[in-house]
């Protein structure tokens, strides 16, 4: 085979350090075109991004050549410093938790994965981000400590 080709299609998910309410509705538009051009500077497509206040929701068509750990480092430091040091929205530091959660998905689950990700305030009017989450997990059958899920 000469080439080498992927359709990889991954939804990461993660949080505020101690699913703390910081991001406020007015910062989430700058946040998430911030976070678009890291993922776009990596060579990942951005299929979709938006959050609530405590975490965010990334979706993403991944670049084979770097790992989802990598992508997520480079976001979350990346995102912190420009939000600590050039926005100062904050009295304090801001910090996203230590893990995150990753799930892959076919081609042809890519628009409801997006509309999901879009919908974020309506479906948060009845689930917490916490019973997201968990649910995700389980849907996955990912197996997980409650103890260690969240920081």
């Amino acid at each position: 085979m000469a080439d080498s080709f992927s359709q990889l299609y991954i939804q990461i998910v993660f949080s505020v350090a101690r699913r703390e309410k910081r991001i406020r509705s007015e910062y989430q538009e700058e946040i998430n075109k911030y976070i678009t051009g890291i993922v776009q500077n990596k060579g990942h497509k951005m299929l979709a991004i938006n959050g609530m206040p405590e975490h965010i929701h990334i979706f993403v068509g991944l670049n084979p050549a770097v790992a989802i750990s990598d992508l997520v480092a480079d976001i979350k430091k990346n995102s912190s410093a420009w939000i600590n040091k050039d926005k100062r929205w904050f009295s304090r530091r801001f910090h996203w938790q230590k893990g995150y959660a990753a799930f892959s998905y076919s081609h042809s689950a890519i628009g409801n994965v997006a509309r999901y990700i879009a919908n974020q305030q309506k479906h948060h009017r009845k689930k917490t981000f916490e019973e997201e989450y968990i649910a995700f997990l389980k849907a996955f059958g990912i197996e997980y400590d409650e103890r260690y899920v969240f920081d």
